[in-house]
């Protein structure tokens, strides 16, 4: 019933609808991040009880490292709360900024995350360490691989409907911490082999497969904080101000990303036979057809001029700032 809401209500695009969307993605967000605190929790302290049956050195790795992953939503739920202030005359376009500032130290704790798992695989090659208990150390890596299976899987579907590098970037990490007890799993299992040696080369092969899941986190990050985009919505903002009536080119056309919001800025040419009004008009269906056409556009600032050769003289203004 959509449609008939939709007669009597018309939509819009003003900025208390934009507003209400941005808030709406920070409680999906401080959602995710709550149902992960919790998950991940539970998760270490039903590992922690197993360490204290069996002895065992690799799962008590684990089990500090689900801890310290949990904590990981903090800066990650402090940067969903910084992001809903207003926008401020020195911080204009508001504190969405502080979501990539979070996925950094996500990053680094991923990096962490590798260095601690490295180190500890080369020590039990050098030091090896009896395990008892190896059908409960077992059933603990599984729980560690599926609570971090869970929490990665709901971070990563969430971070990317709402936008969010950052939680994308933690559901990785989550991934990573998944495949550390799954080393877990298959070191008791070659222990109980009677092949000693199984934990800490295994501990090697999961260490570089966290070396890849950083690479992709950090890649993801860093184009975030350089302003990067997906080619495809670029071609699709083309598109759609290219398919405006009114519109006869389409000058410089930039996305950038705010937070987990788009931002747009571009330049349409239109008929210098057209009043300022017709022309505002253009601008204004521009902005309207990409806010329909762009996901997670909040808002889009155009510039309409006439063509080169009436634009001349007012061009000339600024060429030499450029």
């Amino acid at each position: 019933m959509a449609w008939l809401r939709e007669l009597v209500v018309p939509h819009s695009h003003d900025a208390s609808d934009r507003v209400d969307s941005a808030l709406e993605a920070s409680r999906a967000g401080m959602r995710c991040l709550a149902w992960s605190f919790a998950v991940l929790t539970v998760t270490a302290l039903a590992q922690a009880a197993v360490v204290v049956v069996s002895g065992s050195v690799a799962l008590l790795g684990d089990t500090l490292h689900n801890f310290a992953d949990a904590l990981t939503a903090v800066p990650l739920a402090i940067a969903f709360t910084v992001g809903r202030r207003a926008a401020t005359r020195r911080y204009t376009y508001g504190f969405g900024r502080a979501e990539d500032l979070a996925g950094l130290v996500v990053v680094l704790l991923i990096a962490l995350s590798a260095v601690a798992a490295g180190w500890e695989a080369v020590r039990r090659l050098l030091d090896p360490q009896e395990v008892s208990a190896l059908p409960l150390v077992a059933v603990a890596g599984l729980i560690g691989f599926a609570g971090n299976e869970w929490v990665a899987r709901y971070r990563i579907r969430v971070g990317r409907r709402i936008g969010s590098a950052a939680l994308v970037a933690d559901g990785l990490h989550a991934r990573t911490d998944g495949f550390t007890s799954l080393a877990v799993l298959l070191g008791a299992a070659g222990v109980a082999l009677g092949v000693p040696a199984a934990d800490p080369v295994v501990g090697l092969l999961i260490t570089v497969a966290i070396t890849f899941v950083l690479r992709d986190a950090a890649r993801e990050v860093y184009r975030r904080l350089m302003d990067a985009v997906d080619p495809e919505l670029v071609a699709v903002a083309e598109g759609s101000v290219r398919g405006t009536a009114g519109v006869e080119e389409v000058g410089e056309l930039r996305l950038r990303w705010i937070g987990h919001a788009l931002r747009a800025e571009v330049e349409i040419v239109v008929d210098p036979g057209v009043s300022l009004v017709a022309a505002h008009r253009v601008a204004h269906e521009v902005e309207h057809r990409l806010l329909h056409d762009v996901p997670r556009l909040s808002a889009a600032l155009v510039h309409a001029h006439p063509r080169a050769d009436a634009a001349q003289e007012a061009h000339q203004l600024v060429a030499h700032h450029r």
